[in-house]
């Protein structure tokens, strides 16, 4: 079975400039767990997912404080710099993903859930020349085994 078996084409996908609390408002209101980040001709720039916003709504107490000044000298200044960028997050490109894969509407579903066990994933775009046609999360892969599909 391929991703396109399973994935959603009907996306919903946000702009960089959009404020995090209408993200939020937004994955309520439409019950999703992230959103494909577009430039404004639809080409992918990242990822908003849940756990951007719920680390943007994080308060900085002394041990987190400890943690990123740690992390500044294991991580380096520009994975410190990101983390607080997302602590003082007003508007989706401050914590959208810009790391995480994009599939083909042709790669097996077991390459994908190999991803999430492995590596903790769980929303992937699913680019065909470059153009956003779906979002795969591991919901469809679950709705798939639980009809069967899979």
């Amino acid at each position: 079975m391929q991703v396109k078996d399973i994935m959603t084409s009907d996306v919903i996908s946000v702009s960089p400039d959009m404020e995090v609390h209408k993200l939020a408002e937004l994955f309520i209101k439409k019950n999703i767990s992230g959103a494909p980040v577009v430039d404004k001709d639809g080409k992918l720039l990242g990822v908003a997912l849940e756990e951007g916003l719920i680390f943007q709504d994080k308060k900085v107490h002394l041990p987190t404080f400890i943690y990123f000044a740690m992390g500044f000298l294991t991580l380096g200044t520009h994975r410190l710099e990101e983390e607080m960028k997302k602590i003082a997050a007003g508007t989706v490109s401050d914590i959208m993903e810009t790391e995480i894969p994009a599939l083909s509407p042709e790669t097996a579903v077991e390459e994908v859930a190999t991803m999430i066990v492995e590596k903790g994933l769980h929303y992937f775009p699913v680019l065909k020349n470059n153009d956003l046609v779906g979002v795969v999360t591991k919901k469809d892969i679950i709705r798939a085994i639980a009809k069967g599909k899979l």
